[in-house]
């Protein structure tokens, strides 16, 4: 591992709380797309398995960041244990109403109730900001590593669910994606060390911090970007359904989070330059760009080719919508912030899967590859509108925190001065 990543984990428990952060991600990549191959098995019907993906996304949406103010107010471990106890529960239910040929409606039930989920990405990266807070370089570089670590889950996860689902039984993929979610959530809470502090109750708590005009583009360009994702997962399933290899969409999706993978690996060697609005503008242009060659593939070959090069621009465009974030936003309320980009993009995931889904089922799949760059459109026409609202706002939370500071400053070579 190059300096860089090595000076990110010299501060104690960064290595637990990273690790248990991946195994607590993987649903993010596995419980959608599990779904949508696990119905598509059981009943043919792509529109009802986007359905099902979409109120999975929505219920997401409308409870991921009220979970995550409340994390902000009364602390991790007392929230997220609760609310994936919900999730894992709520899957568990939607597996026996499978197996059980329940009525529709019954399986939309437990897909809002899987909404619990909470964001455990805006968990970890809430960590690093407090371990990191005064060393952009080294935050600049654990943002990239936890970017790689998406990516990594979005590589295995898809692989893992559709796989299981193809080849061993049709719930096989959801079922482990709730028990990465438990397992997640109990090791990262047992880790007090790292936990950020929570901030009571005070005059700003009832503000949303969605009101911050900055955090509203950068939630409506994520809109478009979960739109362009939830298609592309929908179609490529669907894709290589038709051409008989079904299975093989994992290995294509796994190409699109490989390409991201090794783009957030290199990004975060750099030191960036220009101005952290005018990478974001570009990072978007650029995924915008990379959603025509799909349009014109013919063979999973291509398709996986293509998906690659889309990839290169995700990472690098994520990271700097998260260092974009954190002057955004309020610090007491960080979780809440870098939650309401992944309420956005679940809005955009449900958007892009259920349009997809329906396009499928009346055009075919590959005329499905029209939703994601249409997505993309809508991604950047938001980003160049709202640029010049992405300016930093003056922090308001009042005094500092008596807990800041616990893990001390860092130099540039990231050691640690003044860890207890």
């Amino acid at each position: 591992m190059s300096s860089p990543y090595r000076a990110i984990f010299t501060a104690p428990g960064t290595k637990a709380f990273s690790a248990a952060g991946l195994i607590g991600r993987m649903p993010l990549s596995m419980l959608g797309i599990g779904i949508v191959t696990m119905i598509s098995q059981v009943t043919g019907r792509y529109g009802l398995a986007g359905a099902l993906a979409a109120a999975l996304a929505l219920s997401g949406a409308a409870i991921g960041p009220q979970i995550s103010r409340l994390v902000d107010r009364y602390g991790q471990r007392r929230v997220l244990r609760p609310a994936s106890a919900v999730t894992v529960l709520s899957v568990a239910a939607l597996l026996i109403a499978v197996r059980a040929g329940s009525p529709d409606w019954v399986y939309f039930v437990c897909a809002v109730g899987a909404g619990c989920t909470p964001s455990m990405g805006a968990m970890v990266r809430a960590r690093w900001s407090r371990i990191h807070r005064g060393s952009p370089e080294l935050l600049h570089t654990a943002y990239s590593f936890e970017s790689v670590v998406d990516e990594i889950v979005f590589i295995l996860g898809p692989i893992l669910s559709i796989g299981l689902c193809t080849a061993w039984f049709a719930e096989a993929g959801p079922l482990l994606a709730a028990v990465f979610l438990g397992a997640g959530v109990l090791l990262l809470t047992a880790q007090h060390a790292t936990e950020p502090p929570p901030h009571p109750r005070d005059r700003l708590s009832d503000r949303s911090v969605l009101r911050e005009p900055g955090l509203l583009v950068v939630t409506g360009v994520f809109v478009g970007t979960g739109a362009l994702f939830g298609a592309v997962d929908v179609a490529t399933v669907a894709f290589a359904d038709e051409r008989g290899h079904k299975a093989l969409a994992s290995l294509v999706l796994a190409t699109y989070a490989l390409g991201s993978c090794l783009a957030g690996l290199v990004f975060g060697l750099m030191t960036p330059r220009g101005t952290p609005t005018g990478r974001f503008l570009l990072g978007i242009a650029l995924m915008t760009v990379s959603m025509i060659p799909p349009l014109l593939v013919g063979n999973l070959p291509f398709l996986a080719v293509a998906l690659f090069f889309s990839g290169l621009t995700i990472a690098p465009t994520m990271v700097t919508a998260m260092g974009l974030i954190e002057g955004l936003v309020p610090r007491t309320k960080l979780t809440e912030g870098i939650t309401w980009t992944s309420t956005g993009m679940a809005v955009g995931v449900a958007a892009g899967a259920s349009v997809a889904g329906r396009v499928i089922d009346s055009h075919g799949a590959s005329a499905a590859f029209a939703v994601p760059a249409a997505s993309a459109v809508l991604a950047v026409v938001v980003a160049f509108v709202g640029y010049r609202r992405l300016k930093p706002v003056p922090e308001r939370e009042g005094p500092r925190d008596e807990h800041d500071g616990q893990y001390g400053t860092h130099d540039k070579q990231g050691r640690a001065e003044g860890v207890a």
